[in-house]
Formats: C-alpha cells, structure tokens, sequence
C-alpha cells in the first residue's frame, strides 16, 4: 500500500484493487481488502476512490450477512455513497438539543416499545413526541408520501431532515448520505434509512413493520424492522415501532411495552366494516352478493370511487362442505385442508384430516375456484352507467374509472389524487384468511389497513366490504371493533406451536432443481429439511440463531455449482 494511503484509507472507505487484469471497486473491511468481483482476496490497494460506510455500519454488515445468508458486498453497497465524496477524516459532528414534544399517550421509557395506531388516523401529531431531543434519529417510513409529510412536519418544527429514499438520483442520494454524516438530523426513509451513516444515532422509529416495503425482495432477502433493531442494540438507542396491526416479531420485542391510542381515537381511526357471509347468499350467486351493488351505488352516488378487489391463486381453491357450506379446515393451525392421496392434509402445516366437516359432521364437499370469467362484465352490470375496468399488469398509468377490479396489487397502484375512494370490496376473502403462508393473518388483517387507509376514517363515510365463509374469524372481528389485540395474541400462539418465526428458524432454498438438491443434502444433517420439491426447499431450525450459524459455516459451493441458488432466511411468503 503506498505510504500516502495510510492516513486516506479508514475502515469502510471505498477503493480500488486489481483484479484479473481489471481495477475494481471494494471496500476496506476490518483489515481485508474484499473486491466486488469475486473470488474475494486480499489485495493490494491502488488508491483510496471514496469515503464509505463508518466502522458502526461496517461492523453491522457481518451481521447482516449472518442473519439473512447472504455476502457482505450486498449491504457495503447500499451503505455507501452511489457516488465519489473524498476520503479523510470523518466531518466534525453537530450538536443540537430540543425539547421534547408532549405526547398524545402515555409512551413507555423502554429500549423497545410498540405504539399501535389506527391506520386511518395521521401520525403526523404523534411522530414529533417519539423522535429523540438529542442525537440523530432514523424514520423509517415504507410510504414515501407519508415520510414527505412527516419530513414536512418535522422541519417546520426546526429540525434539520435528511431524507433518504432509493428512488432518487445518485446525486440527490450523496447529498443525503454526506448530511447524515454529520449527525443531529432525522433520518426519513424507507428500508435503506436503516443503514445511514448517522454518528449519534439515538433513537429509530420504525412505523408499519408488517409492510412487505420493508423487506428486500432481492437475496439476501434482508428486513428493515430487524436490521435496525440490531444496529440500535448496538448503540444503546431506543427502538419505537408504530402500526395499526402489530406483527408478532414487533410484539416479541416490546414484550409489556406496548400502549394502544385512545379508544376515541381507534374507534374513529378504523372506517366501518361491512362482513357479507356467503353462505347466506342463494346457490349460484358466486362472487357477486346482493350487498354489493348497494354498496357501489352508495359509494358512487357520494361522489367516490370503488375498489373490487380478487387475487386469482392459479389453480388453489377452497374446499366447501355440501351440507353446510363451512370451509374445510385444519384443527391445527386454520389453514384451508386440500385434497391429497391420505385423503385430507393441511396446506401450511401437512397436517392429516378427516374426510369430515368439523360443523357438521358432513363427509363431502365442493371444490370452490376463486377465479371467474368475465368478472369486470358482473360488476358492470351492477352499475351501468359508470366506468368500470379490470386493472392487471399492463394497466400502468391507471386510466380513468368509477369502479376497479383487480387483484390486491390496485390497493398500491390508484391515485391519491384522483379522486376520493369511497369502497374497498374484497370478494373473496377466505383466501387470505385460509392461505398456508405462515405469516396469512397478519397479510389478510395487513389487506384490510391498507384498505382502511384509501376509505380514511369513519366520520368520513367511507366502508370496507368483505365477503366470506367465516365471520367470526379474529381478523374480521378485530376490524370492525378497532381492537387487534385478539389478532396478536391467535397469530403468536399458532406460531409458537408450529415453530415458526420468532419462535423457530425458517429459510426457504430456491433455485434450479439440482442445486436446490444438492443443497438439500449438505444440511440434510444440521437442518430439517421439507423437501426438495422442484425448485424449492424449506429449512427449519429450533432457532433463528441455530438456523444461520448453520448456513454460516456450511459451504454451499458445490450446490451453487449445479445452477442457481437463492436462500432465504424467514421468508415473508411462504
């Protein structure tokens, strides 16, 4: 390393090393040189490039790459800036003190708390009292229009913000990432906040956790929620999480901390709910239930728009007894039962069952396919005289409508400034409510937030419909109550009875089928392994912890020789 280097290059800065003939980009790790390019190896380093990630972040990324099986490179990067700032010494770190905002509820002095919030109600008065008065503090928010309001609201109050958003130019990005670097500033952002270069990190708050925003989609399938958690252990920082629906990890790490908005508040902050149960609809009424073309014209007749909402599941479907028109579930877990070679088995956890209605005692059922031809006509029908279209992939910009049909994906996709939407109608429910994804009540109860949020609160008229087999069910009766707490407490015991997450280890191993069996048989030894089937295997572990020291030291080379290879520790939708 040339003399003139020593003082340039710090832990985290970004510089260039030889490799194969060609000048590469790495990053300074600990002692090591590691390049992007692999194999990894110590290099000679030919010149320091750029500032990168403090020794903090740095450190945060080898637990990064533990937790979720993945290389260190795929979280140097986000961590540093897209484009050259000039390495030295960090800049001198700012100082401010404010006073700390009255809150509107009693918030818990705890390292971790839970603040649950009606998901129609604006956290803009709420925000300022949990954001610390000293240091710096990370807001991550997984809706950009939302952060901008809060970062809004947080600098008219005097407070120096940095936002920070992948969606904006590399330019804009260093910008952001060199004001952070001086610390006493909020932090907005989505998922890539979690790893700011903030120096006087105090405080985070995470609000919506069960936003799938939060998770990368791409390997290592890493999560924002408990990446931050982590880095403000390190810290001694304080962790508030904000949501109207608590996940179970968020309720594991609040334990007894955890309030509830005031009970005018909830009630007003959950729009009304409207439960239709199908099975007192006449034979043949399908998807289409008398309530519904009330409720469109009430909607429509207010100067709103409506939502149909239907996610087609290719080929699932739900079983219905023929007596008494209960769907078929497992005892166990109260996911849908599906047909197999034993006779019934449950679709989550493979659970056997009795060819038997648990209502009535019935032994035969009906298949019940989610999906209809020409659904956008049905719904037309209903109201002729408005504008009725189907939305699917292609449909980007949205055009003009009284009435969408879609799949859950329109919930994200319509204008907040087109016009107020007045009903959100799930037409068919159970399958979310049913679905073997592990995590399906928290994603069902999540359908019904995001709903609530586009109708906003009660006082102003809007409703929720939802059409399904099982009224009783706890996501349903949570909703219309403003109460999740039953919710919370259902989905913690299914899980900690199953093993599953945080209560147990979970990976999900994709790729082509020779790796993915490859694989298979090199943990066949230290994991549960469920399969291989096809393209996809699961990994189980009596913890989280056992789980990724063993996908640490395990060498999956000779799989990923085979073809690709993905693994996915705690998968959100399996």
């Amino acid at each position: 390393m040339p003399a003139d280097l020593d003082r340039l290059i710090e832990v985290g800065t970004v510089v260039r090393v030889p490799l194969h003939g060609r000048r590469v980009r790495g990053w300074v790790v600990g002692a090591d040189v590691t390049s992007e390019a692999p194999p990894d190896r110590l290099r000679p380093v030919m010149a320091a490039i750029s500032a990168g990630p403090s020794r903090e972040v740095v450190d945060l990324t080898s637990f990064a790459a533990w937790r979720w099986a993945g290389p260190r490179t795929a979280f140097l990067r986000p961590s540093s800036p897209p484009n050259i700032v000039a390495p030295g010494p960090a800049p001198e770190v700012d100082v401010a003190v404010f006073p700390q905002e009255p809150a509107p509820l009693d918030v818990p002095d705890q390292a971790v708390r839970l603040v649950v919030w009606p998901p129609a109600e604006a956290r803009v008065a709420l925000l300022p009292a949990l954001v610390e008065s000293e240091g710096s503090t990370i807001v991550v928010a997984p809706d950009p229009v939302e952060g901008d309001a809060l970062a809004t609201a947080l600098r008219e109050q005097g407070r120096h913000v940095v936002v920070v958003r992948g969606d904006v130019s590399a330019a804009d990005r260093t910008l952001a990432w060199q004001e952070a670097r001086r610390g006493a500033c909020i932090v907005v952002g989505g998922r890539i906040a979690v790893l700011a270069p903030v120096p006087d990190l105090r405080g985070v708050v995470v609000l919506d956790d069960a936003d799938e925003a939060l998770a990368e989609e791409r390997a290592p399938a890493w999560h924002a929620r408990d990446l931050v958690v982590e880095r403000a252990r390190r810290l001694d920082a304080r962790v508030t999480i904000v949501t109207p629906a608590p996940t179970v990890e968020a309720t594991e790490l609040a334990r007894s901390a955890t309030v509830h908005a005031p009970g005018r508040v909830a009630a007003r902050g959950w729009p009304r709910l409207q439960v239709v149960d199908l099975r007192d609809e006449p034979p043949g009424t399908g998807l289409l239930a008398a309530p519904l073309g009330p409720a469109l014209h009430h909607a429509l007749d207010a100067g709103g728009r409506a939502l149909c909402i239907l996610n087609r599941r290719g080929r699932a479907h739900l079983l219905v007894c023929k007596a008494c028109d209960e769907i078929a579930t497992c005892a166990r877990c109260e996911a849908r039962l599906q047909e197999a070679d034993i006779g019934l088995v449950c679709a989550r956890c493979a659970a056997p069952a009795a060819v038997q209605c648990r209502s009535c005692g019935a032994g035969v059922f009906r298949k019940l396919r989610p999906g209809v031809t020409g659904l956008r006509e049905a719904v037309a029908g209903l109201v002729p005289r408005h504008q009725v279209i189907a939305v699917d992939s292609a449909s980007a910009p949205l055009p003009h409508f009284d009435v969408a049909v879609g799949t859950e994906a329109l919930l994200h996709r319509v204008p907040r400034d087109a016009g107020k939407v007045r009903l959100v109608a799930f037409l068919d429910f159970d399958q979310e409510l049913l679905a073997p994804r592990y995590r399906a009540t928290e994603q069902a109860l999540w359908l019904l937030v995001r709903a609530a949020r586009l109708v906003g609160p009660r006082p102003d008229g809007g409703s929720v419909l939802v059409q399904t087999r099982l009224p009783g069910h706890e996501v349903l009766e949570a909703a219309a109550g403003g109460d999740v707490g039953r919710v919370v407490a259902a989905e913690r015991a299914r899980r900690r009875e199953l093993g599953f997450p945080p209560f147990g280890g979970l990976a999900e191993m994709r790729g082509e089928p020779d790796a993915v069996e490859a694989a298979c048989a090199l943990l066949h030894d230290h994991l549960d392994v469920v399969g291989p089937s096809g393209v996809r295997a699961l990994l189980r572990a009596p913890s989280v912890d056992v789980l990724c020291d063993v996908l640490a030291s395990i060498d999956l080379g000779p799989a990923r020789a085979r073809g690709r290879l993905r693994a996915d520790a705690d998968p959100q939708r399996v």
